[in-house]
Formats: C-alpha cells, structure tokens, sequence
C-alpha cells in the first residue's frame, strides 16, 4: 500500500466530482476516435503522432520523446509508427546527433494528412470543451488537468509550441 492509502470509501461530494470525471474519460476519447476515423481514417492516438511530429523542428522527434509526449510505451508508439509509415506518413531515421535514437519524421503526405485531417477535429474539441465552457472555465481545466496530470507522472506531457 501507498502511504496515502485509505480504507475509506469516496465520500458522497468526492462522488459527485469523480462520477462525471470517469464519464468524461470514457466519452471524450471515442468521442474524438469516431469523428478521426470517420473522416480522416486515423485514431485519435494516430493524430497526435502526426501533429506532434507536425510541430516539432523539422517535423521529427525522437520516437522516446514522442512517447513521452503520448504517454505511451515504446512498443505501443512503434506499432502505431508501423502503421503511419505503411502508409506513407511518417518514416524512421536514425539520430544524426546519436546513433542510440530513432527519430519519427513527418513526410510531405504526412503533413498534408494533418492539414486534412486537423481543421475537423478541432472543430469537434472546440464544440464538445470550448463551446460549452466560459474563458474562465477553459483556464481553470487547463490549471486542473495540469494538476492531476502532474500528480499522475512527473512529465508535464506534449505542449503546444510557442
């Protein structure tokens, strides 16, 4: 047991909060999975490879970071990458600057595969999270998750550039 371990149940207000919390966790992601699938042939997971790697300095990163930023093992990325590269969106290279990594690196079909596919999933994020949140909502969720993302891992996790 943690040191933080408790034989206590949830109390009824935690309840409140962790019963749409769980929701949430189960419906965003076949939410975003459905619409990626339907319109652009890709997982969620798929995408933010892509994205990610559409990002970085010229569009590669070493595939334990890209990992990292997925929160995603080694062997999970690899076989997603497997798939990405079979058709045509993102190749392997060895790291120039140290042989020991690999690098994921963006192909010109993979970035037009992001400038066709992104527009209609951040139509949805906006729809399903902004649309229904104030300014100061969207601020506190993004301090919140940045909390419990932090108590989960000490990784603070892919973020945008800029």
């Amino acid at each position: 047991m943690t040191e933080h371990a408790t034989d206590e149940p949830l109390t009824p207000d935690e309840l409140e909060t962790w019963a749409p919390v769980a929701t949430l966790l189960e419906r965003l992601p076949a939410a975003l999975d459905a619409q990626l699938q339907r319109d652009s042939g890709l997982t969620h997971f798929e995408h933010g490879i892509l994205f990610a790697l559409d990002s970085a300095p010229q569009r590669s990163l070493r595939l334990s970071v890209l990992a990292s930023y997925a929160s995603s093992t080694l062997s999970r990325l690899s076989r997603a990458v497997s798939r990405l590269e079979a058709k045509g969106w993102v190749r392997r290279e060895i790291d120039p600057e140290d042989g020991r990594f690999t690098l994921g690196v963006l192909t010109p079909a993979g970035h037009e595969k992001v400038v066709e596919s992104t527009p209609a999933h951040h139509a949805l994020v906006r729809r399903l999270i902004f649309d229904t949140l104030t300014t100061a909502q969207a601020r506190q969720l993004r301090t919140i998750s940045r909390r419990v993302s932090a108590t989960i891992g000490p990784d603070d996790g892919w973020r945008p550039a800029g």
